[in-house]
């Protein structure tokens, strides 16, 4: 059995992700997308430098011949810049506790993305699949929960929330009262979005079902309180997972003719991309979106060449003659 003592590339890291966790509020997809980056930096620093190496023999030459390393691994740049993100951060983090003098992972340039638009559908083949809901399950889906399958597809749609966001809702943060929903996003920050009317219709239909199901199981504590949304088998607290809202969201739309890459956040996509064609501030759907910079808001948004052309032409006074 080796007792070699973990490096000091890896002991730093492993501090770092505990920073991340407990004082920023990192969620757990987070800490575990960081955990892989660094993890793999700090392997790759130990076979370079050696496992008794030191910060201080960092350069970004070796930080780039990584990022190379990873393109001959047949890794996409979308791929190489978020492990250089990570990387960057970590070593930020590393400065700021006087491990480092500066940071070579600043004078590495972040690998250029081919800039792609999300394809969303469009309103009204949205529209039509929560139509198709609202009539309850065809036959061959029989076996599903189609009062909580329209809860789920009204509230990615309908309030432009993340999956993560979704699953974590709990009776308690529905405000019927003031008509919104508190969410918890990226780093536990708490915001309300607007709860639609449809939605609100979609959730009072849902929670008969959600009670019977739970006070068959015996979870006659949850009736009341705890998740809003939860799994077919009632296990444990019964929350669903983000993994099952995929699956469903994709069944559901490809049965409804929908492309077949369509998950739960081609619904985000669609609810910014939407509301923007209606006319709404991007200001504040950035807000909805809970998104901190409003360069992300645009990335969620498009306009079609004509729908810019039509606002031209309606607003510009030399638009037409």
């Amino acid at each position: 059995m080796s007792t070699e003592s973990p490096s000091q590339f890896h002991q730093q890291a492993e501090r770092f992700l505990a920073m991340l966790a407990n004082e920023r509020g990192a969620s757990e997809h987070t800490v575990r997308a960081y955990a892989r980056e660094i993890g793999n930096f700090a392997a790759y620093l130990d076979e370079t430098l050696t496992s008794s190496g030191s910060f201080a023999q960092v350069e970004h030459l070796h930080i780039r011949a990584y990022l190379a390393l990873l393109y001959d691994r047949g890794l996409t740049k979308a791929s190489a810049a978020r492990a250089l993100a990570a990387i960057r951060s970590w070593f930020k983090w590393l400065a700021k506790e006087g491990l480092i003098q500066q940071n070579p992972a600043l004078l590495v340039s972040t690998p250029k993305r081919p800039v792609r638009l999300p394809r969303v559908p469009s309103m009204e083949d949205v529209n039509r699949v929560l139509n198709s809901l609202e009539t309850g399950a065809k036959k061959e889906e029989a076996a599903a929960w189609p009062e909580r399958d329209r809860v789920i597809f009204e509230l990615l749609y309908g309030c432009g929330i993340r999956n993560s966001e979704l699953v974590g809702i709990d009776l308690s943060d529905i405000q019927w009262g003031n008509d919104s929903i508190l969410v918890r996003g990226k780093g536990r920050k708490e915001r309300f979005v607007p709860l639609g009317d449809e939605a609100a219709i979609a959730i009072r239909s849902y929670l008969p079902a959600r009670e019977a199901k739970l006070a068959a199981a015996g979870k006659g504590l949850l009736l009341h309180e705890g998740a809003l949304l939860i799994n077919m088998r009632t296990r444990g607290d019964c929350r669903i997972t983000t993994r099952s809202v995929g699956r469903i969201v994709k069944a559901i739309a490809q049965s409804r003719g929908l492309a077949a890459d369509v998950h739960p956040h081609t619904l985000r996509h669609a609810f910014g991309t939407h509301m923007l064609e209606e006319g709404a501030d991007l200001r504040a759907i950035q807000e909805m979106l809970g998104h901190e910079r409003l360069s992300t808001t645009q990335r969620y948004t498009q306009l079609t060449v004509g729908q810019v052309q039509r606002v031209y032409d309606e607003t510009h006074p030399r638009a037409r003659s």
